[in-house]
């Protein structure tokens, strides 16, 4: 003798019938309709991660920046080198030098708080270079006085004769711009004047130095 099953009378979910398994004795097993949990994980998408956003390496690029700044910096560097290496070998540069040839003291009067004076000044200026011509502007002289002894009523000093000017140099037709250089010359001895004869001055130990002036903003160098 068989049991008998009769359906549910609920309606199954969405309006469909669910099927019923049968079960080991030949009849159908009874289903339940599903909940709103199992509904609702069925529609859901599968999720999926997304990934990271890539951040902007800013550190790498400042890297990338300073390196390829540093490399052009010394290219250029190494550029101006070979030049200036090539204009050496090519033209073998030298300063121009200066000499005092003669200086005659011809008047020298002091007082409590003024002196006058008058000097004849030769100076000379030689060019070792072949290849390269200085042009002068006009030259300012200053003579500066040091080691004055007047006690025994003679006068002996050893001035320093300091000249100023401005001076570019010639290479075929290429001119540079006006570079200020100052020349001194030390190691002169000279007396005082005697009448109306001009002294005049030891020079044979005389050495003159050039220094190039560069001007940055307001200071001199």
């Amino acid at each position: 003798m068989t049991d008998r099953v009769y359906p549910s009378t609920k309606p199954a979910a969405n309006g469909a019938a669910a099927a019923a398994p049968a079960s080991t004795n030949g009849a159908a097993n009874p289903t339940f309709p599903a909940n709103k949990a199992q509904l609702y994980n069925a529609a859901r998408p599968a999720y999926r991660p997304q990934p990271p956003p890539r951040r902007r390496h800013r550190r790498g690029c400042c890297c990338s920046c300073c390196l390829w700044t540093t490399l052009i910096v010394l290219l250029v560097l190494l550029l101006a080198a070979i030049a200036g290496a090539v204009f050496y070998v090519l033209y073998r540069p030298h300063r121009p030098s200066f000499s005092v040839a003669a200086l005659h003291l011809s008047r020298f009067n002091l007082t409590d708080t003024t002196y006058t004076s008058a000097f004849n000044l030769t100076l000379t200026a030689r060019n070792r270079n072949s290849k390269i011509t200085f042009l002068y502007d006009q030259i300012s002289v200053k003579v500066l006085s040091g080691d004055v002894d007047i006690g025994d009523g003679s006068f002996l000093a050893s001035p320093t004769i300091q000249l100023d000017t401005k001076v570019k140099a010639k290479i075929g037709n290429i001119k540079t711009k006006k570079l200020t250089i100052r020349v001194i010359c030390d190691g002169i001895r000279i007396s005082i004047p005697t009448g109306k004869t001009a002294s005049v001055a030891t020079t044979s130990k005389v050495k003159c130095k050039v220094d190039p002036r560069v001007k940055i903003i307001k200071w001199t160098v």
